[in-house]
Order: C-alpha cells, then sequence, then structure tokens
C-alpha cells in the first residue's frame, strides 16, 4: 500500500460469508466444535479464557467459567457499567493484553453504589480497540445473543470488518503501566476504588526466557504465537519502511506534490514571508524530498538548514540541488543547507547536531486522510528531541473536518447514462465495494448535502504522539436547499493545516484541503455508508405525518450525528477508521446504522 494505490480486498471474502452471517466454511461436528478446511480453522474456531489456558467451545461456557473460577461475571459488567459493544470489545483486549504483560494477572470485580458515567476506565484507549491477536474468537461472538430492536447488530458486516483489521504486533512497552497499583487496586476516578485486581495462582508464572501468554507457550502453540517476535516486528517495519521510502524515488511523486500549488506556496509564503522567524535560525526540514522546504528556509536567511530524507536516492537528490542552487554546505561550499540521509529518529548516526539547538521545525509530512503514513509521529520525535523551547513548528496546527455527501460525489451519474444506456447496475456493485475501503478523490462542494462539521484538532507544538490514535462526534446538520429531501450516501473528510500567528507573526496562513477550496493532491478521503441515509432539514420536514424508518425517504433524518475513531493500524503506517452513524428524527427519534470499519 502506498500514495498511489490502496488496499483492495478481494471479492473471495465477501463469499465467505453466507446469507445468516457466519461462516460459509464453516461447519459443527457433533460435539459443537468448529471444524473447517483444515487445523487453522480449528483454531479459530476454539474460545480461550481471558485469564487461564483453558478452551471452550462457547461463549456462553467461556463466560460462566469467568464467572466460576476467577471473579469476573462479563455480562454483569457490561450491565452495570452500561458498557455499549465498542467499550466491551475494548475490555476484552484490555484482558487479554494484560494478562500477556502481567502473567499471573486476574481481575475480581468489586461495585459499588457509583455513577460511573465520568469514570475514566482503564480500557478507554483507543489502542484497545485493535485486536489483541487477531484469531481472537470471542471478539466476533460476545455480542452474538444481544438483541435490540431499534439498533440491531450486523455481526456479518461487523465480523468482516473487525477481521480486516489484520494481526496485531504487540509491543509490551507500548501497552504502557499496567492498571494494577502496587496495592494491587485500580483507582479509577481518584475517589472511589471501583475495581480490585489480584493475583490468580491457577496461571503459570514466567521469565522473559519462558514466554507464556495465558498460560500457553506461544512459541510452541500450534505455530501461533499470541505476541509477534520482536525481531520478526521489526524486520517488517523495516520492510514497511523501504517500501515507504523507495515509494518516494519516483520523480512523479515529487513533481505532483510541487505542482501542488496550494500545498507549495502555503509552504513557501510561511516562510518567506515571516522574515523575523527565519533569519539567522537554524532550521530542520524532516523528509525533505526534493529540498524545496529547505531551499526557502536558505533563501528566507536561516544561518543553519539541515534537511533530513530516508530515501537514499532523494537525499541525493536534494545533495544535488542544493549544490547546483549554490546553497549546500561542506568543505567544498559555503552555504548552510546539509543533507542528512536518515530517519529522523537515527539522525545522531549521520550528522552533528545538538539537542535543543534547533529554532524552527518544518516538515511537509501529511498523508491522506491527514494521518496515513503515520509521519507525524516522526516530526513529534524531532520536535521532542532538537527544537529549542519556544521553538518554532510549521504547520503549528493541524484540524480534521467531516460533511456528508450525495450522489454527485459517486459514480452513478455516469454509469446511469453510457451512451443512452443504463448501466446503473454496475455502479451500484461499484458503489457497494467503496462501503469496504475508504476512496481517495475529490469532492465538489456542490456535491456536499450537509454543512461541514469539526472532528478533530491537534496542536502540533503541544500533542503527545499517541494523540494521533483518537475518537471524535460529530453532528452533520442537512443544506438548506430547494431539495426537500436528499441522500446523504457517506461521508467525507478532510483537513487544513495552519501556519498560524503563535509563530507566523507576520504572515500566517492555512494549507487547506477543503472541498471549498481549489484541490490539492491530497483531495479528499471518502467514507461511503452501507445504505443511503435520506436527510432533509427540520424547516422541511412536516412532523405529524412522516412514518417509517428514520433516514429513509417517507421519515428523513434531521441531522446524522458520528462516532469517528482514527487509530494507527497494524501494518506499519496504515490507519483504521471506524464510522457510526446515528440519523435522528425531528421528533427526537433516533435509528443506529451498523459500525463500518475502513482500513487506509
Amino acid at each position: 500500500m502506498d500514495k498511489d494505490g490502496f488496499q483492495n480486498y478481494s471479492d473471495d471474502e465477501e463469499e465467505n460469508f453466507s446469507d445468516d452471517g457466519d461462516w460459509g466454511d464453516w461447519e459443527a461436528d457433533d460435539n459443537g466444535v468448529g471444524v473447517g478446511g483444515g487445523e487453522e480453522d480449528d483454531y479459530e474456531s476454539d474460545y480461550l479464557c481471558l485469564f487461564c489456558d483453558s478452551h471452550y467451545v462457547s461463549c456462553d461456557l467461556l463466560f460462566e467459567h469467568c464467572r466460576l473460577s476467577h471473579g469476573f461475571d462479563f455480562h454483569g459488567i457490561r450491565k452495570e457499567l452500561k458498557l455499549d459493544f465498542y467499550a466491551s470489545f475494548k475490555l476484552i483486549n484490555y484482558i487479554r493484553s494484560q494478562v500477556a504483560e502481567n502473567k499471573s494477572w486476574s481481575w475480581g470485580i468489586v461495585l459499588e453504589a457509583v455513577d460511573f458515567k465520568d469514570v475514566k476506565f482503564p480500557w478507554d484507549e483507543e489502542k484497545y480497540l485493535k485486536p489483541f491477536w487477531q484469531e481472537d474468537s470471542l471478539l466476533y461472538s460476545f455480542a452474538d445473543d444481544e438483541e435490540d430492536e431499534e439498533e440491531p447488530l450486523d455481526r456479518e458486516g461487523l465480523m468482516e470488518d473487525l477481521q480486516k483489521l489484520g494481526d496485531l504486533t504487540i509491543d509490551v512497552e507500548a501497552i504502557g503501566e499496567s492498571s494494577a497499583s502496587k496495592n494491587g487496586k485500580c483507582n479509577l476516578n481518584g475517589s472511589n476504588d471501583v475495581t480490585q485486581l489480584s493475583n490468580c495462582n491457577g496461571l503459570k508464572e514466567s521469565s522473559a526466557d519462558d514466554l507464556t501468554v495465558n498460560g500457553k507457550d506461544a512459541e510452541t502453540d500450534v505455530g501461533k504465537p499470541r505476541v509477534c517476535d520482536g525481531k520478526l516486528v521489526g524486520r517488517n517495519i523495516r520492510k514497511v519502511n523501504e517500501n515507504y521510502f523507495g515509494s518516494y524515488s519516483s520523480f512523479g511523486i515529487h513533481k505532483e506534490m510541487l505542482s501542488d500549488k496550494v500545498r507549495t506556496e502555503a509552504y513557501r509564503d510561511a516562510i518567506l514571508k515571516n522574515p523575523t522567524l527565519l533569519r539567522g535560525s537554524v532550521v530542520m526540514d524532516v523528509g525533505c524530498g526534493t529540498g524545496i522546504l529547505s531551499l526557502f528556509a536558505a533563501q528566507a536567511g536561516a544561518s543553519r538548514v539541515v534537511a533530513v530524507e530516508a530515501s537514499e536516492k532523494m537525499a541525493k537528490v536534494a545533495t544535488k540541488i542544493a549544490k547546483d542552487n549554490k546553497v549546500f554546505h561542506d568543505n567544498e561550499h559555503n552555504g548552510v543547507l546539509e543533507v542528512a540521509h536518515s530517519m529522523v529518529e537515527e539522525l545522531d548516526k549521520s550528522i552533528q547536531i545538538q539537542p535543543h539547538s534547533v529554532d524552527v521545525l518544518v516538515s511537509e509530512w501529511m498523508g491522506y486522510c491527514l494521518l496515513y503514513e503515520s509521519m507525524l509521529s516522526s516530526v513529534l520525535y524531532a520536535r521532542d528531541r532538537w527544537l529549542k523551547p519556544g521553538g518554532a513548528i510549521l504547520p503549528d496546527t493541524a484540524t480534521m473536518y467531516v460533511a456528508g455527501f450525495g450522489k454527485g460525489a459517486t459514480n452513478l451519474p455516469f454509469w446511469e447514462d453510457v451512451y443512452g444506456f443504463d448501466m446503473s447496475s454496475i455502479g451500484k456493485e461499484i458503489l457497494e465495494d467503496t462501503a469496504r475501503i475508504p476512496v481517495v478523490d475529490v469532492v465538489e462542494e456542490r456535491d456536499l448535502v450537509t454543512q461541514p462539521a469539526l472532528l478533530q484538532a491537534f496542536d502540533l507544538a503541544t500533542m503527545k504522539a499517541d494523540e494521533v490514535d483518537f475518537t471524535a462526534t460529530a453532528t452533520l446538520e442537512p443544506n438548506e436547499s430547494e431539495a426537500k429531501t436528499s441522500l446523504c450516501h457517506g461521508v467525507v473528510l478532510w483537513f487544513d493545516t495552519g501556519f498560524t500567528d503563535r509563530f507566523c507573526k507576520e504572515n500566517p496562513t492555512i494549507l487547506s484541503t477543503s472541498p471549498y477550496t481549489p484541490p490539492t493532491h491530497w483531495a479528499q478521503t471518502v467514507l461511503t455508508f452501507q445504505e443511503p441515509i435520506s436527510v432533509a432539514p427540520p424547516t422541511h420536514l412536516c412532523g405529524d405525518d412522516r412514518s417509517g424508518a428514520i433516514g429513509t425517504k417517507d421519515c428523513p433524518a434531521s441531522s446524522i450525528h458520528l462516532r469517528v475513531s482514527v487509530a494507527r493500524a497494524s501494518e506499519h503506517r496504515s490507519i483504521d477508521i471506524s464510522l457510526e452513524a446515528t440519523g435522528v428524527s425531528s421528533k427526537g427519534q433516533k435509528r443506529r446504522w451498523p459500525v463500518q470499519i475502513f482500513n487506509l
């Protein structure tokens, strides 16, 4: 997956499901144990206890075992704490991670008369939306028996989407400190002991040399380790990095970015039109590519410019360009620009530069949907390592927005009239496919059927690296227009980055990828609903004579409430986006659609 292509899922995946939402090739033997095409199917149909190495053929048996043997009443806890599907999903992954990390971790629940509404639970973090290990059948089955007439659970679509999250590599250090304190208790709100943690003598203690997860040997368990080997993880990341930086060796990509006037002129104006910021400053350019931003910095009067580039080819290209423009610095040239062939995390090995000695940190780090490519973490690393206290970072803000789009932003109009022939069946099939994968395309303002809404804002001068994973809510209000009802086929995401007057006092500017502004090479990211939602402004709704399901033509929604999660995916430099939409009628009635998960 690179800037020019996105992960596509084969049609076979969809065919693996039967009409009732089960795996198409899954069968059950006489004992109720799942069997399929081979050993792997046997393994994935099994349910492993959250705390020990016991296996069960159903969720009910597993949870009953957890209740009797480990004092963990999953269903009781969900009911008492009012945990929805997401929170329950996180809870399971949280417990898996703690058992894997602590080896002898168990949980005895003590619930008091506490208002849990504002309690911050340890599993609330967005990283627990990622399966701790992919073959965890429990994650796709624990809600099978739930019945909610108003908000039915689409098990088929949800299981398919969750499967697409891929294998999650677990970094024990990244999990963070255990929620258990030294006295064995987890204080969730500072005043009430909601949860009590205790050791479980039934679990095997282990050392670093004898890795066990849930009491099982990770190396010998049917060849399926629960926690990935660190060396393997490192090789996978290195391979992704090599492909990623290698993709930027293509001059075509750099021509596309340099030809993007919105992008390049925003950076040029921020650098050249703020002379008091740049003149005499030490500047670091993270991911310099051809070196265009570094050239601007040298032109603006910087005393030293360190251009960091991980692609070996582009580092040589940037060096040659700097020499050709007489700004390169070495023993033979008296310029100010130095090029370091290195990842910024390994810069110390390539160049002499003191920590916290950079006045201005500049980078064009943004990917599709802002966070694709995960380069922001490198920029934040450079900020914390080399930027002076109070130093400038360009850009210093990033903001994500969302709006609903109509039929005009889909492929349907084209296929409805092809030289006078109706080929709309093709358009509908393509539209169904896009409900499973994100599409990067230019959406025009005229094709938006709702007002835009703020989704998430980042302050690059102060944010932490883990804040790139977030969950946010937004409300989409239909446009006031002549049409009484519009079909919202999905949502479009875009971003703005700001060079604000915090650092650019003389000439603040904004780089926008909005449908309301000239298009950029980032375009916008389009997420298509599994079914369109009919919307209309409240002023066009008659109210009493409206009947039927909310979001249909007979009963349009007066607003759409969104819940969007964006998290770094298990595949290095990719992101997972989960989307949940709730239609609200003019009378306040609600209808929720199943969650959709996209990988970018």
